[in-house]
């Protein structure tokens, strides 16, 4: 590799890097910022929402008025790379609390996302979601859960689709859960994403 190719190279992954990163603007309901991390058509599918990333963000600024509190801890993302378009997954812990109930959990997951340079910028082109493991906690001590509603989702996401039905975010439909067929579709779909 040629020393201009590195140099590319490493502020491409630095630019897909900051993007998953700057997902932390969520979080601090940084909106703008937020918006400028997709494309304008881009779209993300997670377990409260699906759809076109503009109307998430406007879902997200409602979800920030109610009794439902969250934080993500963004990892390292593995990146591959096909010229202007790229995967990336990255490990990503959801941490949330409906202040209300006095319940919390976490989920930990995987953000599977396509990406694209278009006039010299990386931005999200679609997010995808894939839950590996999840639980409940209690930050003001044990509280009553309902294993009825529980026992409804995945294990795997089942803490963190408990807080957001009880909070009014219900999960719709059956996602991604590690190891499953749906997060085997979801690589296929991506992998032939980027070979075209």
């Amino acid at each position: 590799m040629q020393t201009a190719d590195i140099q590319t190279y490493l502020q491409d992954r630095q630019s897909i890097a900051d993007l998953m990163t700057g997902w932390i603007h969520r979080d601090l309901a940084q909106w703008d910022s937020l918006r400028d991390l997709f494309h304008p058509e881009g779209e993300i599918e997670v377990t409260w929402f699906e759809g076109l990333a503009s109307e998430f963000i406007d879902a997200s600024m409602r979800m920030g008025q109610s009794d439902l509190r969250t934080k993500h801890f963004i990892a390292s993302p593995v990146v591959t790379f096909n010229g202007n378009k790229a995967i990336v997954e990255t490990n990503a812990v959801i941490v949330a609390e409906n202040v209300r109930l006095h319940l919390g959990g976490s989920a930990h997951n995987r953000f599977y996302d396509l990406v694209e340079k278009r006039n010299g910028a990386w931005k999200i082109v679609k997010r995808q979601s894939i839950y590996d493991m999840g639980s409940f906690t209690f930050p003001r001590g044990v509280v009553e859960i309902d294993g009825a509603v529980v026992d409804r989702y995945p294990r795997e996401y089942a803490p963190l689709a408990y807080l957001l039905e009880k909070s009014g975010f219900p999960v719709k439909r059956v996602f991604a859960t590690k190891g499953s067929e749906l997060e085997k579709d979801m690589k296929a779909a991506g992998a032939a994403w980027l070979a075209n």
